[in-house]
């Protein structure tokens, strides 16, 4: 049940929106104290709400450059996704999104194991839903409830993204790879938090559009994944062709660093407040 590297530029996490639900005391018996979190973004929420001494193990990737939380992993135990190995460290919960493949959830509930299974986010409200139902398995409501207020207070600081059309930004997302993405993914949501036009109008993930860009740019590149050591260009990326690469060099560029989108949660907000700032000047 070992579950494939993670899958860059981006990992997102649950989608929908629900309200919140009440955490168990922390005196209950059903608090977990030996957690175990199977995947990167498993790692995030665990490391943020849970206290250290809870935490039995994360995944290999939470320390990794991508992993935004990868400061309180460091020390940390880590156990691959693989049924055996985390069954021997024996855990009172086990946290996943992705981690153990998609029969892992029945797998340790049939050996007696919780699962707390978080989702896919398909926009920046269901983000809430993840760090609420996250809060609640975790028996941390309070933590969950102060990480998303102080990322509805980030937002709603954010200037006004009612701009007039003329007024609007575009902004192409640029990975080293040579990958963008337009409607439909979280990506273009926090470009449209941050109150830019997204040039790639084509849905899902897609390579860099060169033709287009031979005679249209965008107003401003956020440039995602450069600060890492993961997903940079082989001998037939996009991003090796001389219109990739005048973009980055010509255009107004927004750093943006992996660790703020490889999944979805309350950092997203990073990357946000960043792409705003890029627009506002």
């Amino acid at each position: 049940m070992a579950i494939p590297k993670v899958a860059l530029p981006i990992l997102l996490l649950a989608a929908g929106c629900g309200g919140e639900q009440a955490a168990a005391p922390d005196s209950s018996p059903q608090r977990p104290t030996r957690i175990v979190s199977l995947d990167l973004c498993a790692d995030q929420y665990v490391l943020k709400l849970a206290d250290r001494e809870r935490i039995l193990a994360v995944s290999p990737d939470a320390t990794a450059d991508f992993s935004y939380m990868r400061d309180a992993a460091r020390g940390l135990r880590t156990v691959r996704p693989v049924a055996e190995n985390v069954l021997v460290l024996k855990p009172d919960l086990v946290v996943r999104v992705y981690g153990g493949g998609p029969n892992a959830a029945a797998f340790f509930e049939r050996a007696g194991v919780p699962v707390l299974s978080l989702g896919w986010a398909a926009d920046i409200p269901a983000v809430f839903h993840v760090i609420e139902s996250a809060a609640a398995g975790l028996a941390e409501h309070e933590r969950g409830t102060r990480v998303a207020a102080e990322m509805r207070e980030r937002l709603a600081r954010l200037p006004s993204r009612l701009q007039s059309p003329e007024d609007r930004r575009s902004a192409l997302y640029m990975t080293p790879a040579g990958v963008t993405t337009g409607p439909g993914s979280l990506v273009h949501e926090v470009l449209v938090a941050a109150g830019l036009d997204n040039f790639q109008t084509q849905p899902g993930w897609q390579p860099i559009p060169l033709e287009r860009l031979a005679y249209e740019s965008p107003d401003l590149v956020a440039a995602a994944f450069f600060d890492t050591h993961t997903n940079h260009p082989n001998g037939w990326s996009p991003m090796r062709h001389p219109v990739a690469r005048a973009e980055l060099r010509g255009r107004p560029a927004v750093s943006m660093r992996g660790a703020w989108t490889a999944c979805g949660g309350w950092f997203l907000m990073d990357a946000v407040e960043a792409l705003a700032a890029g627009a506002e000047r």
